[in-house]
C-alpha cells in the first residue's frame, strides 16, 4: 500500500513539475510557446474546386489589374494581375471573417478592412473592429472598434483621408456593442459614434453623395439570432440621411413601408445622385424596391422584388450600375437586373455559375465587364452576365465537417461544405503536380454536412445534406441512397441539426448511429433504422422563447425556414471500450448517456459542469480510447453572445466534471475535441482560430500555428494509419499534418536535450508519374492560374527539435554585446585574432546521415541550426555521382534511388570544424508503393544497375573535366612557348600533335563538334551511348532494358580506352612542361610549382 501512495506522490509532482514548465507560456525562450513549434507545418490541400463565399470585391482606381478580396470566412487577398495569381494578406490579423474593404482614392496604398461578415447566418464568424494598411496590404494595424464584430461599409472623405466613417451593425448573437455610424477625423486613431438607435439596431449601408461629402444616406437595421430563431426587423430599421458631415440624422418616412423593415439595400444612382434605390425587406420574407428622385424626402414603391431563398437577411445589397441609368443589381440566390429603376426584373444567367450572390465590382471603361462575388467564389463576365469565368485558384471553401477513409496508398479526404455540396479528394497523389481540383469530386450536393467512412472498406461512405438528410454513397459506382430515418406511422416529425451527427460504431462497421431529437441505430448501414432514445431534448416551442431580449408577438418578423431546427442531437459518441455505451450532446443544454445500448438514459444539464452556461451548445463529445469512465466535450454559448472556450473531462462517465480549457484564450470558440489513438494523454482542439494539441491531457493547450491562417477550424480527424492530422477549416479548406507521431515523444527532459531526432515515417519508393509533365513543374504548362495543392515531400522525412540556435563565433560575441548595449555598458574591441578567426569559421549547421542497414553512409544532408522543431526530407536518392568543377557553378544530376529496405538516420551537428552526434540513429522502412505491369528484376537488382550506370556517370564527367582541363593546358602551354626561349619547331609540333590527339578523344566522347554547330547527327559516342541509358532509367523502377545494358557495356569500354589515352597524352604534356621551364616559359596553372633555385 505504502509503495502505491508512493508511486502516486511522484506522479504528482513529475505533473506539477511539468505544469510549471509548461506555464511559463509567456517567458520568450520558453522551450513551450506556441512560436517554438511552427516547424511543425500543415500542408493546404485545397480544394479550390469551388471555392467560398465572397463578401466584398474592390479595384484599384489606377489600376483594373488589382483587386482586394474579402471572404466571408476566409481573410483578404490580392491580386496583380487580374485573378491569375492571389495572395493572401491578412492571415496574421485578429480575425478570419471579414465584412468590407474599401481603398483610399486619395491614396490607393491605403487599404480599410471591416471585420465581421455583415449579414445575419446562422454560421457567421465574428470579427474584431475595422483595420488599416499604409501599403496595399503589406502591413496592418487595428484601429480599433472592436466590440463592433460585424462591419457593412468603410466610407474615406474623397479630399481628407484622415475622415473616415464606419458603419457597424455590432453583434449579431447578442445586443449592445460599438453599433451603428462612427467618425474619425484622425486616421483612425479616435472615434465617435455619429449615429446610434436601440441595443439591437445597427449600421448595414451608408452612402455619400459624390456631389457633397457632407450628405451621407444610411440603412440600419434592427435583428437578433439565437440558437433557437431568427428576428430579422423592428422599428429601429430604417432609411437616414445626414447633410452635416454625419453630425444631425434625419430619418426619411415619406413613401416607405410603415411595417417593421428588415434588411435594406441601399445605393444612389451616380449618373443622377438625387435619385436613390432602396430593396427593403418586410415582414415574413416580402418586400419591395422604392425609388427617391428628391435625395430621399420622398419615396415610390417600384416593384415587390426581394431576395428570397435563405432569406433576404442572407443577400439584399443592391447595386446601382455606374454605366446605364437606373440599372439595378439586387443580390439574391439567383441575382434579379432592372434595366428600369426597380419597376420590372429579371434574373441574371447562372448558367455554369453558382448562384447565392454577394456582392459586385465594375470596371469604368466597360460596361459589359462584371466582377461577382458569390457562395461559390468568384465569377468574371466581358459580355454582361452571359458567360461567365470562375476564379479556379481561390482555396477558400467553408468546411463544416471532415472525415477520412482507409483507401491504399493513399487515403482519401471527404468534407462537408457550407453550400458546395460534399466534396471528396485525396490526401496526396503520386504524381509531379501533387494535388489538382480535377483530382476532387462532389459526392453528394446541396449543402454538405457531417460525413463519415466504414472503416476497411473505402467504397462506402455517407455523405449527409443539411438537416439530416443522410445518404449512403457507393463510391465504386457514385450512386446514393437516401438512408434518413423516418418517422413511423402516428409520430410526430423529426428534428434533425442542420448538421446533423452520424457516428459508425467503433465495434461494428456496418453499424450506424445517427439523431434528430433522438437517437437511432441501423445494423445494415442504414437500411433499416431503431429509435434507441425517446426525445432527449428540452422539446420547447421556439416561438415562445425570448428573442431581442423578451417574448416577441407571432406578428413580428420571425424567420426560421433557413436555419437548423431547435432542440436537437449534435453530438454521439460510442466508447471503443464498451459496446453500447453511447453519448448524446444536444443543442439545448443535455449531456445524455446510456450504458446498455439505449435501454436506459440519464440526462446532464450542462449547467453543472463547473463554469458552463445553461444555454451552451454540445458542439462534441467524445469518448476516450483507453478508459471507459472517460470523456471529453466541447461546448460553445457563441449563440448567445458568449464567445469563451469550454472544454470539459470527466473520469466517472459524466459524474464530475473539470475544465481542461486552461491556456486556451479567451474569445475562442471550441469546436472539437479529438484524442490520440495511441497516447491517452495527447489531445486535439479544434477551436475559432486555429488547431491547438495537449500532451498532457488538456493541462496545458499549444497552438498548432505552422503553415496555417488564423482561421476556424469546425472539425478534426485522424488517419490511424499514417497518424494524419486532418483539420476542416471553415473558410480555407482543408490541412493536414502529415505524420503528427512526434507530439507523442514529446517531453520536458526531450525539449531540454540539446537536439533530438523523432521517430522516422516509413517513405514510399516509386517514380512519381506525369499528368501535366515530368519533373518539378507544377503546374505543368497551364499557366499561373492552374491551382494545385502540394504533396507531402517526396521520399523519407526527418523532423528534429533544437533547443537552441547552434551559434558560431561571431553569434556569441554579437550575443554578449547585445545584452551589454541594452544595459547601456561600453562594448570592448574583441582583437584582431578573434574577429579574424570569426571571418574563417564557416557558419555551423545541422547534418542527418543516412545509412543503409549494413552501416554505409548513403547521404549526407544539410539541415538548419535555428531553434524549435524542423523538417527535412531525403528524396531517397544517391548524392550527384557527376565530377566537381572548381571554376564554375554544378548543376549535377541527381544519383539514383536506393532500393528498398531499411535505412537509419542519425543526426550531427558542425561547429567551427567540430563535428558532434546529436542523437542516436533512427530507423525507419522504405517500401515499394506498387509493382509495375511487367515482370522484371527485383528492386535490388535494378538498383544493382542503378549503381553501375552513377559509376560511369562518374568517371565519364570525371573523363570529360579531365580531357577540358588536359585542352585547356595545351592553350597555356601555347602561350607560354610564345614567350619562351625555346628554338621554333620540335616543341611547336609535339604540342600541335598532342592538341589533335586531345581533340580526338574530345569526337569519341562528344561527336564532331563542327557537325553540331547546324545540327547534323554524329555517329554514336559515349555521351549520346550514355544518354540512351539514362533514357531507360530517368523515369522508371521497371530497370534496364536489353539495350541499356548494351549501351552501357559500349560507353564503359570506350570511357577506359580514352581514359588510358588521356593519362598517356597528361603525361607527356607534363614532360613539355619540364623542358618549357627549363626554356624560361611562364609557368603554366596546374603544372607542378617551380623551384626557387
Amino acid at each position: 500500500m505504502k509503495s502505491i501512495y508512493r508511486n502516486k506522490y511522484l506522479i504528482f509532482i513529475f505533473t506539477i513539475s511539468l505544469l510549471t514548465n509548461l506555464s511559463s507560456q509567456n517567458k520568450k525562450d520558453n522551450i513551450w510557446a506556441d512560436d517554438n513549434f511552427t516547424g511543425l507545418q500543415f500542408r493546404s490541400i485545397g480544394p479550390a474546386l469551388m471555392s467560398g463565399r465572397i463578401s466584398d470585391i474592390a479595384v484599384h482606381p489606377e489600376d483594373d489589374n488589382i483587386w482586394y478580396l474579402t471572404v466571408g470566412s476566409g481573410g483578404v487577398w490580392k491580386t496583380t494581375n487580374a485573378g491569375v495569381t492571389w495572395t493572401p494578406i491578412f492571415d496574421d490579423q485578429g480575425s478570419y471573417s471579414i465584412g468590407c474593404v474599401t481603398i483610399d482614392q486619395n491614396n490607393p496604398h491605403i487599404i480599410w478592412i471591416g471585420t465581421g461578415e455583415d449579414l445575419g447566418g446562422r454560421h457567421f464568424g465574428y470579427g474584431d473592429g475595422v483595420y488599416r494598411s499604409d501599403d496595399g496590404g503589406k502591413t496592418w494595424k487595428n484601429m480599433g472598434l472592436k466590440n463592433s464584430e460585424h462591419v457593412s461599409k468603410i466610407l474615406i472623405h474623397p479630399e481628407n483621408s484622415n475622415v473616415v466613417w464606419v458603419a457597424s451593425q455590432g453583434p449579431l448573437w447578442s445586443k449592445g456593442g460599438e453599433r451603428g455610424v462612427y467618425k474619425s477625423i484622425d486616421g483612425g486613431k479616435n472615434w465617435t459614434n455619429v449615429w446610434s438607435d436601440n441595443e439591437w439596431t445597427g449600421a448595414t449601408e451608408l452612402l455619400m453623395d459624390p456631389r457633397n461629402s457632407d450628405r451621407l444616406y444610411l440603412a440600419s437595421w434592427q435583428k437578433h439570432r439565437n440558437i433557437a430563431a431568427y428576428m430579422g426587423g423592428g422599428p429601429g430599421s430604417g432609411i437616414h440621411r445626414s447633410d452635416d458631415g454625419g453630425k444631425t440624422w434625419q430619418k426619411l418616412s415619406s413613401g416607405l413601408p410603415k411595417s417593421n423593415m428588415g434588411k435594406i439595400g441601399l445605393d444612389i444612382s451616380s449618373h443622377n445622385p438625387d435619385i436613390l434605390y432602396a430593396a427593403i425587406e418586410l415582414d415574413r420574407r416580402s418586400g419591395g424596391v422604392y425609388r427617391s428622385t428628391d435625395r430621399g424626402a420622398n419615396w415610390k414603391k417600384m416593384s415587390d422584388a426581394v431576395a428570397g431563398a435563405t432569406g433576404p437577411h442572407y443577400y439584399q445589397e443592391l447595386y446601382a450600375s455606374p454605366h446605364k441609368f437606373d440599372r439595378l443589381y439586387l443580390m439574391d440566390a439567383n441575382m434579379q437586373i432592372s434595366e428600369d429603376g426597380g419597376k420590372t426584373f429579371y434574373r441574371m444567367n447562372e448558367q455554369h455559375k453558382h448562384g447565392d450572390n454577394h456582392a459586385i465590382a465594375f470596371r469604368k471603361d466597360d460596361p459589359d465587364y462584371l466582377l461577382v462575388g458569390s457562395d461559390g467564389g468568384l465569377y468574371e463576365s466581358f459580355d454582361h452576365t452571359k458567360t461567365w469565368r470562375f476564379m479556379a485558384n481561390l482555396p477558400i471553401t467553408q468546411f463544416y465537417d471532415v472525415a477520412v477513409d482507409d483507401a491504399e496508398p493513399f487515403y482519401n479526404v471527404f468534407g462537408g461544405t457550407q453550400d458546395n455540396n460534399t466534396e471528396g479528394g485525396p490526401s496526396r497523389t503520386d504524381n509531379w503536380q501533387g494535388i489538382q481540383n480535377s483530382d476532387w469530386r462532389v459526392v453528394l450536393n446541396w449543402d454538405g454536412h457531417q460525413p463519415a467512412t466504414e472503416p476497411g472498406n473505402p467504397n462506402i461512405m455517407y455523405g449527409q445534406r443539411q438537416q439530416g438528410t443522410l445518404a449512403r454513397i457507393d463510391m465504386i459506382t457514385g450512386e446514393v441512397v437516401d438512408v434518413q430515418p423516418q418517422p413511423a406511422a402516428g409520430e410526430d416529425y423529426e428534428r434533425y441539426n442542420w448538421d446533423a451527427p452520424i457516428l459508425v460504431s467503433p465495434h461494428k462497421p456496418s453499424r450506424l448511429y445517427f439523431a434528430s431529437q433522438r437517437v437511432w441505430k441501423s445494423e445494415n448501414r442504414g437500411d433499416k433504422w431503431t429509435a434507441i432514445s425517446g426525445d432527449l431534448t428540452r422539446n420547447e416551442n421556439r416561438f415562445d422563447l425570448p428573442i431581442m431580449g423578451k417574448k416577441q408577438s407571432w406578428d413580428n418578423p420571425w424567420d426560421v425556414s433557413a436555419m437548423s431546427n431547435y432542440n436537437t442531437v449534435t453530438a454521439l459518441s460510442e466508447s471503443p471500450r464498451k459496446e453500447g455505451m453511447i453519448y448524446a450532446g444536444t443543442d439545448d443544454g443535455f449531456i445524455n448517456i446510456t450504458e446498455d445500448g439505449g435501454k436506459n438514459w440519464r440526462k446532464i444539464e450542462v449547467r453543472k459542469l463547473p463554469g458552463v452556461p445553461a444555454t451552451a451548445y454540445v458542439n462534441d463529445i467524445k469518448a476516450d480510447n483507453f478508459d471507459v469512465n472517460t470523456v471529453y466535450v466541447a461546448l460553445d454559448n457563441h449563440k448567445y453572445g458568449d464567445y469563451q472556450p469550454y472544454l470539459y473531462k470527466s473520469t466517472d462517465k459524466g459524474k464530475t466534471w473539470r475544465s481542461i480549457t486552461s491556456n486556451i484564450p479567451d474569445r475562442t470558440l471550441t469546436w472539437r475535441v479529438l484524442q490520440d489513438h495511441e497516447k491517452q494523454e495527447l489531445l486535439f482542439a479544434a477551436t475559432e482560430y486555429g488547431i491547438y494539441f495537449s500532451i498532457n491531457g488538456g493541462d496545458r493547450w499549444i497552438k498548432l500555428k505552422g503553415n496555417v491562417p488564423i482561421i476556424s477550424f469546425r472539425d478534426l480527424a485522424i488517419q490511424k494509419r499514417e497518424t494524419d492530422l486532418i483539420g476542416a477549416s471553415f473558410g480555407r479548406s482543408f490541412y493536414i499534418f502529415d505524420d503528427y507521431s512526434v507530439l507523442r515523444e514529446l517531453s520536458q527532459k526531450q525539449m531540454e536535450e540539446e537536439g533530438t531526432l523523432f521517430s522516422v515515417r516509413k517513405a514510399w519508393w516509386y517514380i512519381p508519374r506525369s499528368h501535366l509533365g515530368f519533373g518539378d513543374r507544377p503546374k505543368g504548362t497551364q499557366g499561373h492560374s492552374h491551382y494545385t495543392a502540394p504533396n507531402p515531400p517526396f521520399g523519407a522525412v526527418f523532423t528534429y527539435h533544437l533547443s537552441s540556435d547552434l551559434q558560431s563565433k561571431k553569434d556569441i560575441r554579437q550575443g554578449r554585446e547585445k545584452t551589454s548595449n541594452e544595459k547601456n555598458n561600453d562594448v570592448d574591441f574583441p582583437g584582431w585574432d578573434v574577429v579574424e578567426a570569426e571571418r574563417r569559421e564557416l557558419a555551423p549547421k545541422t547534418l542527418m546521415v543516412v545509412k543503409d542497414n549494413n552501416g554505409n553512409v548513403i547521404r549526407r544532408i544539410d539541415a538548419p541550426g535555428k531553434k524549435g522543431f524542423h523538417r527535412v526530407s531525403w528524396d531517397l536518392r544517391y548524392p550527384s555521382p557527376m565530377a566537381v568543377r572548381l571554376d564554375a557553378n554544378n548543376n549535377q544530376m541527381p544519383g539514383f534511388m536506393v532500393a528498398p529496405g531499411t535505412f537509419s538516420v542519425t543526426m550531427y551537428k558542425q561547429v567551427d570544424g567540430q563535428t558532434t552526434q546529436l542523437s542516436d540513429p533512427q530507423e525507419f522502412q522504405v517500401v515499394q508503393l506498387r509493382e509495375g505491369a511487367l515482370a522484371t528484376d527485383s528492386p535490388k537488382q535494378v538498383a544493382k544497375f542503378w549503381r553501375k550506370f552513377e559509376n560511369v556517370s562518374r568517371i565519364g564527367s570525371a573523363v570529360q573535366i579531365s580531357l577540358d582541363n588536359t585542352l585547356n593546358r595545351v592553350e597555356g602551354m601555347r602561350t607560354a612557348l610564345a614567350q619562351s626561349k625555346a628554338d621554333v619547331g620540335d616543341l611547336d609540333t609535339r604540342l600541335h600533335n598532342l592538341r589533335m590527339k586531345l581533340l580526338d578523344l574530345d569526337e569519341a566522347l562528344n561527336g564532331n563538334r563542327s557537325k553540331r554547330g547546324p545540327g547534323e547527327k554524329n555517329n554514336p559516342t559515349v555521351g549520346s551511348r550514355m544518354f540512351v541509358v539514362n533514357r531507360v532509367l530517368e523515369f522508371s523502377t521497371y530497370g534496364p532494358t536489353t539495350t541499356a545494358k548494351e549501351n552501357l557495356a559500349i560507353a564503359e569500354e570506350q570511357l577506359d580506352t580514352i581514359q588510358e589515352k588521356i593519362g598517356k597524352n597528361q603525361k607527356a604534356l607534363a614532360s613539355m612542361g619540364r623542358e618549357l621551364m627549363k626554356s624560361g616559359a611562364p609557368w603554366v596553372e596546374g603544372e607542378a610549382l617551380p623551384k626557387n633555385r
